[in-house]
């Protein structure tokens, strides 16, 4: 009796700690999706550990630059993008080419993630209802409708909070998902060691998907909505050291379960010369290792990826408007809806037209990177800004790695650019 009592007392405050780091949770839910997934899975069975440096890198950009558009929100009580545009000489000019930018990338990406989360559960459904097989594309483009139709309804009818809950939901099933597979299939411990050494594979591809890697992981738009987030935590100046613990949390758990994803990758396929073109080559190949059970795992985690990125993908495009306005995200106004649905019909139109979702997703994480630079010189120029931040002050260790965020930025945003040019 109890242990009982100790067990579900010891429940009760993992949910708590958890529950506690709300805007941390939007940031993996942009950051971790299915283009993540992929990426990670393909660098994986391609490369082994060899690209995990470039990981670890973007996680801990990412952290400092989620934690310093997060005190600007709780100093000045503004968001992003009307900062930019208050605060910033041709700010205008700039957070529109941001919120376009952003918006472009965003919603190419909600193709691919309605494309496999839809791949996924036909997959699932397959297992069990061989006709179906003969059925791929209807049954695709019919999953597609009903998720993107359900999402779009559950948004017009949700709340900041009530978004929050869903994305913690999915986001654990998803971490605790891919960490099992760990337990099925992993890498060697010398070949993690030797990945955290700078180095780009010399093959086709290899630079694409180091672009990839920093434009999923240094997502603009995970940075641009924190102070948005923030303010619907109801979070002032007495949250600051809250505001740096979850900023830590979050780049630490995406390190973690995109690090992890790559690792099963490897140990599963990297080392048997086996290269995966489709997440769900993935799952087929880790049957044959670890059985029906493995595949069931590997499926809930990616579905959950999926599933995980569709509110903030769908948020997006409303979230930077109101930020540009400096307004409060209102789920229930006209432009909200309108909004939404365009999102909601872009998204349809991979599955409607049976392209293939990993190629959207790759190119669409490569693509977020040449808003990237623009975001971070925005952060440093407004935390410089001794009118606005008045007596706050940012630690010159924040400083060193804003710029050289902006450094990385800048070299990897050359190389996409240089990559776009010979497609």
């Amino acid at each position: 009796m109890e242990l009982q009592q100790k067990t579900k007392s010891l429940l009760k405050k993992v949910i708590a700690i958890i529950l506690g780091f709300g805007p941390g949770f939007f940031a993996i839910g942009y950051t971790i999706g299915t283009g993540s997934v992929t990426s990670m899975i393909v660098a994986g069975s391609k490369f082994g550990m060899e690209l995990i440096w470039v990981l670890f890198i973007s996680c801990l950009f990412s952290g400092v630059l989620m934690f310093s558009y997060g005190n600007y929100a709780l100093v000045t009580g503004e968001t992003a993008l009307y900062g930019f545009k208050k605060h910033i000489k041709f700010g205008k000019v700039l957070a529109i080419l941001i919120i376009v930018g952003i918006t472009f990338g965003q919603w190419n990406s909600l193709m691919g993630i309605l494309g496999i989360s839809s791949n996924i559960i036909y997959e699932i459904l397959a297992m069990n209802f061989t006709d179906l097989l003969a059925y791929k594309y209807e049954t695709v483009l019919i999953t597609a409708i009903l998720i993107i139709v359900t999402f779009y309804l559950v948004m017009l009818n949700g709340s900041y909070t009530f978004f929050e809950k869903i994305l913690v939901i999915f986001v654990s099933m998803m971490g605790l998902s891919f960490v099992l597979s760990i337990f099925f299939v992993q890498p060697l411990p010398t070949d993690v060691l030797k990945g955290f050494i700078p180095s780009i594979p010399n093959v086709p591809g290899g630079k694409m998907l180091v672009a990839a890697f920093v434009g999923t992981t240094m997502a603009a738009a995970t940075f641009l909505s924190r102070p948005l987030f923030i303010k619907g935590k109801k979070w002032d100046l007495s949250n600051l050291k809250q505001q740096k613990k979850d900023s830590i949390v979050a780049s630490i758990l995406i390190f973690t379960i995109s690090g992890t994803i790559m690792a099963v990758a490897c140990g599963a396929l990297f080392y048997e010369g086996k290269v995966v073109s489709e997440v769900l080559d993935m799952a087929n190949t880790l049957e044959p290792i670890a059985g029906n059970w493995a595949v069931s795992i590997f499926f809930f985690g990616a579905l959950s990826a999926g599933l995980s990125s569709i509110f903030p993908c769908l948020l997006i495009a409303p979230l930077l408007i109101a930020d540009y306005q400096s307004g409060e995200l209102d789920t229930s106004s006209k432009q909200f809806r309108i909004v939404t649905g365009i999102a909601c019909a872009v998204a349809l139109l991979g599955p409607a037209f049976g392209v293939n979702p990993i190629e959207i997703q790759i190119l669409s994480q490569v693509f977020n990177v040449f808003v990237l630079p623009i975001v971070v010189i925005g952060i440093i120029l407004l935390l410089k800004n001794k009118k606005v931040m008045k007596e706050f002050k940012t630690s010159l260790g924040i400083y060193i790695c804003l710029y050289a965020a902006l450094f990385f930025s800048m070299v990897i945003s050359f190389i996409a650019f240089w990559l776009f040019l010979n497609i």
